[in-house]
């Protein structure tokens, strides 16, 4: 974690998502191999395709365009709507662009457990699998990051070309013995208290302040990218967004990220 980084996190007290900046659409574009062959997608005959885990979780995804595939991991508290620029240009450009709701979020099923890096990989991989995805390149952005880490840490490269973790939380975020450079456990506990008193409140903060940027000087600030974040934030479960924060500055991912045998920025 960079002294930047760490320095506006404990200055915000809850702001942790610094650490959450969205990536401009088309950033990703450079490192992406060439378009293939299209890759026949699977009929489920449902207006809003899910795919179904093996604890009976269903999980929303999209799955835009043809060619090489490339799957987006998302952020806490947001959806896989917080990747559409990035998902449409990349349709358009030749790319087959996957996306899913993280359990507990967006318009995948609201479960009571299950909140863990563990799991969010398990859920990955079944929806990679259930798609037949071969070559995929893999991006994950902060929370996203630590599920695609988990991901390769579990189950391995055999369907992954390479992989992107963009402002992300491994290897760790919390201060311990073995991550001194870590945030402390009270920027979490805080995080975690205003979520219990007024999470619709702290999403508003979060995005109108250091979420976009919006708390810089001269910044300008746009309701619509606020209203969005605190939306998709809103969509998702209090017990899964809660039981998410432990999740995203706790888990260590030191023995995942040794796993890593493909391209990885």
């Amino acid at each position: 974690m960079s002294p930047e980084r760490r320095s506006l996190l404990k200055g915000a007290g809850l702001s942790l998502t610094s650490a959450l900046v969205l990536p401009a659409a088309g950033a990703l574009t450079p490192t992406l191999a060439a378009p293939s062959k299209v890759i026949p997608k699977p009929e489920n005959g449902t207006a809003m395709p899910t795919t179904t885990t093996k604890d009976g979780t269903q999980l929303f995804y999209k799955d835009w365009g043809s060619g090489k595939p490339v799957v987006f991991s998302h952020g806490w508290p947001l959806n896989s709507d917080s990747w559409e620029s990035q998902m449409l240009f990349l349709a358009e450009n030749g790319y087959r662009v996957i996306a899913h709701d993280r359990r507990g979020h967006g318009r995948s099923t609201q479960t009571w457990g299950g909140h863990n890096m563990d799991t969010y990989a398990d859920d990955l991989a079944t929806l990679i699998e259930k798609l037949d995805l071969k070559g995929a390149a893999l991006f994950g952005f902060s929370t996203g990051g630590g599920e695609v880490a988990r991901y390769i840490g579990r189950h391995g490269t055999k369907r992954v070309a390479k992989a992107g973790l963009i402002s992300a939380v491994p290897p760790q975020m919390l201060k311990t013995e073995k991550n001194p450079g870590g945030l402390p456990l009270e920027v979490f506990d805080g995080i975690r208290a205003a979520e219990r008193a007024n999470r619709s409140q702290l999403y508003k903060d979060l995005a109108s302040g250091p979420f976009f940027g919006f708390n810089r000087q001269s910044a300008k600030l746009s309701q619509g990218l606020i209203d969005s974040f605190w939306m998709q934030g809103m969509m998702a479960g209090h017990k899964a967004t809660y039981d998410c924060i432990k999740a995203f500055s706790e888990t260590d991912f030191t023995e995942d990220l040794k796993k890593f045998d493909v391209p990885t920025r």
